[in-house]
């Protein structure tokens, strides 16, 4: 990938319940030897070609090595309450950081509230807000579909290009932990079709034996995927219809981008929102909102409006191909090794209304929202290999 390792999507899966038996007394308790073997899943395969392809989106994804920003400060006689840089995880943990900057505006006492931008992040702020008794303008350049959360693969992936492990801290660590658990939750809550928020599962696909010990990240801190990740289930050579010798089943929440942020604007407008486009270049303009309280959801464009040099984009892109109802499974990875090559990721497929995303890209630092065509290349290849040689198992 890059001179440093990023965290990247995995921690995709609900988190278990725990339920006490009522078998007889004395009853022997089953032991894990004791499974019966798996009954071969059925899956419908994705039909890749390039024929298929009706488009390729791009967008920038707000990184920081040291993860995202989420304090308050002033800026004059306001309340200044800084909420941006989520890298890939902007839709997974934006109800969480959301409800935390929240919390930092109800210490003040006006209750009349502008949140700049109009992405994943500024729209759960501003709902936060609202469920808080404030009343609340959003100020953005753009409004959804023309925002860059809408370009994203959008599954609840709280990890994704956030941080890199040896710029973590406890007190980081800890807003991460809490904003995570949050947001997971609430998404849960949200499932059904006017969020486009929906449980499907998700397969990894490898040919090697996967490591049980995952709950350690390289820098000796717990993965940030820890407690993210129950429900796993792993199929081995016969028992599913991928061409790898090995399969792990997980729980994993999908987002539909465009019926979500479309569905966030209605419910922030319902709510008595108003929404006003327009541009800031510098702090200074933030003086003339009439707004006591100020949120700052400006992803990437932090950087500019407010000099956080840290900021970079990892540039993503989707290959879209036409949608396919029959398919309701999302991947990860391949039958070609991990790319090594930097901004190459392993590639996953998320089926949605919209189509069927394709991506496996992630480029530090590059700001051009042009296609890359050999990545187009190489991810929707490497998805036509597989698919292509997925076997119609029988159950």
């Amino acid at each position: 990938m890059d001179r440093r390792a990023f965290l990247t999507a995995g921690g995709m899966a609900a988190v278990g319940v725990g339920l006490s038996g009522c078998g007889a007394r004395g009853a022997r308790p089953a032991t894990p030897s004791a499974a019966a073997p798996k009954r071969p899943l059925t899956l419908a395969p994705v039909k890749a070609t390039w024929d298929r392809i009706v488009r390729t989106t791009v967008g920038l994804r707000p990184h920081r090595d040291a993860g995202f920003v989420l304090k308050p400060d002033t800026l004059d006689d306001r309340l200044l309450i800084h909420n941006y840089g989520h890298g890939g995880a902007g839709m997974s943990l934006a109800w969480g950081t959301g409800l935390m900057a929240a919390e930092f505006a109800t210490e003040h006492q006006a209750r009349q509230a502008a949140v700049i931008g109009c992405g994943s992040v500024g729209l759960t702020a501003a709902r936060q807000l609202q469920r808080r008794g404030f009343d609340v303008t959003i100020y953005a350049l753009a409004v959804p579909p023309n925002v860059t959360s809408n370009m994203s693969l959008a599954g609840f992936t709280p990890a994704s290009g956030l941080v890199e492990q040896d710029r973590r801290t406890d007190e980081w660590d800890a807003q991460y932990r809490r904003a995570a658990e949050i947001s997971y939750r609430q998404l849960q809550l949200m499932a059904g079709p006017y969020f486009g928020v929906s449980w499907l599962d998700n397969f990894t696909l490898s040919d090697q034996a996967p490591d049980p010990n995952r709950q350690q990240g390289n820098s000796g801190r717990p993965s940030l995927n820890a407690g993210f990740d129950a429900g796993r289930e792993l199929y081995g050579p016969g028992e599913h219809p991928f061409p790898t010798k090995y399969a792990i089943r997980s729980p994993s929440i999908r987002i539909e981008p465009n019926i979500y942020l479309d569905a966030l604007v209605r419910e922030f407008l319902l709510w008595g929102g108003h929404v006003v486009i327009r541009k800031f270049d510098a702090p200074r303009d933030l003086m003339s909102l009439r707004e006591p309280i100020i949120v700052n959801c400006t992803g990437l464009g932090a950087r500019e409006l407010f000099g956080d040099r840290e900021l970079i984009p990892l540039k993503g892109q989707l290959s879209v191909l036409v949608p396919q109802p029959e398919v309701n499974y999302h991947t990860q990875g391949g039958l070609r090794p991990q790319p090594t090559q930097p901004g190459s990721l392993a590639i996953h497929m998320m089926p949605r209304t919209d189509g069927i995303a394709l991506g496996g890209t992630s480029q530090r630092d590059v700001w051009t929202l042009e296609p890359d065509e050999g990545e187009r290349q190489r991810v929707v290849e490497s998805h036509m290999e597989v698919f292509n040689a997925m076997r119609g198992l029988k159950a």
